[in-house]
């Protein structure tokens, strides 16, 4: 064998390094697939085989179906109600009965006629009927036992007035429509549709929610790992190995994964199940926003993962994190709370804020009257918020993580040595 191959085959005296200064093994993994790959895999997989993640995300999903069930079964839910009337009510009970479906298709009344007032006192107590009408000084009356009957209380103030008015024009010799004539008060928008309003307002809670909750458990979630990892010293193995760059990058993009994938569950189940509603009508008005709602979650679960991290690594052990985590659990609820709170003039100013605009702006656009180019403005502002943020958050991050005498402030962790 010659000395050439000699000197080739025989092992280094001086350990040999990668190009990024790391240890040649770690040189040789990102060769051959990048560290923050593999870390993103690993958060991706613990997660996902985590019996308590997987009962969790079903737990939710089945509150959404339970909750559109429940809410298509009262859209279809015939309210059947039993009217007593005595003999000087008959006449208007009966008026109620016939027109109860004109007024809520969804009302359905049975007329019971009553002897005497004790005769309706008796049926109402032991439940023969549901409520007891009955003319009382200037209108009429309704009594049930313990509790108001919604619909009926609805119906039958609908339809006494039309008689009333009714009675009263004939007495008059006119009629109903010129009494009532210019006594109508409608609504409408500057900004928005007024249809979609309320549908809008309904929606645009179940997106602060669904950013607030995912933002909460992933991040405290994120941290935690941080921190077990910092506190058994695996760390210092996992820092030998692949820059910590990549270990945080690898966190975050896996956290954020199994954030989108989980609320893209949670709107597909969300939007299938409001089709078979009465309001699916709305869900093709929906899909836009719900587009626009995806994206702004990237940017600002990104920036937030990232901050979470950064608490994590700042703590020494697990008791530490409800003090380096408290700032930012202040900033998530002055998301959750502006969100859903702010309005006009204020809510449009929030809409172009980092990182207040990933939920508010989507709250926006629901509600409709939105520039094309607003959300365009506000989405890049927000990533370049998160990019500034993952800059911010990759430097205390790398400097704190080593660090394990004690809780780390803010500024030890900006000034130390690398």
């Amino acid at each position: 064998m010659s000395t050439d191959e000699m000197n080739t085959d025989a092992p280094s005296s001086t350990p040999r390094t990668g190009t990024t200064g790391g240890p040649v093994g770690a040189d040789r993994v990102e060769n051959r697939e990048p560290a923050w790959l593999l870390v993103t895999r690993r958060e991706i997989v613990s997660r996902i085989t985590d019996k308590s993640f997987l009962i969790g995300t079903v737990l939710m999903i089945a509150m959404i179906v339970g909750f559109i069930g429940f809410t298509a079964w009262q859209d279809e839910r015939t309210d059947e109600v039993t009217l007593g009337a005595t003999p000087d009510a008959v006449a208007m009970a009966t008026a109620i009965a016939d027109n109860a479906s004109e007024v809520d298709d969804r009302v359905e009344v049975t007329l019971v006629e009553l002897d005497d007032e004790q005769d309706a006192r008796t049926a109402v107590r032991e439940q023969d009927v549901d409520a007891w009408l009955h003319p009382v000084d200037g209108g009429w009356e309704l009594t049930t036992e313990s509790s108001e009957e919604d619909s009926l209380t609805d119906v039958a103030r609908v339809v006494v007035r039309q008689q009333v008015l009714a009675d009263n024009a004939a007495e008059l010799g006119t009629s109903v429509d010129d009494l009532e004539a210019g006594s109508t008060v409608s609504t409408a928008f500057l900004r928005g549709d007024a249809e979609k309003a309320g549908v809008a307002e309904a929606v645009g809670f179940v997106f602060v929610f669904l950013f607030y909750f995912a933002a909460l458990v992933f991040g405290m979630q994120l941290a935690s790992s941080v921190i077990e990892e910092k506190q058994s010293r695996i760390v210092e193995i996992i820092a030998a190995a692949i820059p910590l760059r990549h270990l945080l990058a690898g966190k975050v993009l896996g956290n954020t994964a199994l954030a989108v994938i989980q609320l893209l569950v949670y709107l597909g189940v969300g939007l299938v199940g409001l089709s078979f509603t009465s309001f699916k009508s709305y869900v093709p008005a929906l899909s836009g926003p719900t587009a626009w709602f995806i994206g702004f979650f990237l940017a600002g679960f990104i920036a937030l993962a990232c901050l979470w991290a950064v608490a994590g690594s700042l703590a020494s052990r697990t008791e530490d994190l409800q003090a380096t985590s408290t700032p930012l659990t202040m900033l998530m609820l002055v998301m959750f709370f502006g969100g859903l709170s702010l309005d006009g003039r204020g809510q449009v100013i929030a809409s172009f804020v980092p990182p207040v605009s990933a939920v508010v702006m989507p709250k926006r656009i629901l509600a409709g009257g939105v520039a094309w180019w607003e959300p365009l403005v506000a989405l890049g502002l927000l990533a370049v918020f998160a990019a500034i943020t993952v800059w911010v958050g990759e430097r205390l991050y790398r400097r704190a993580l080593l660090q394990t005498g004690g809780r780390v402030s803010l500024r030890q962790a900006w000034s130390a040595a690398e």
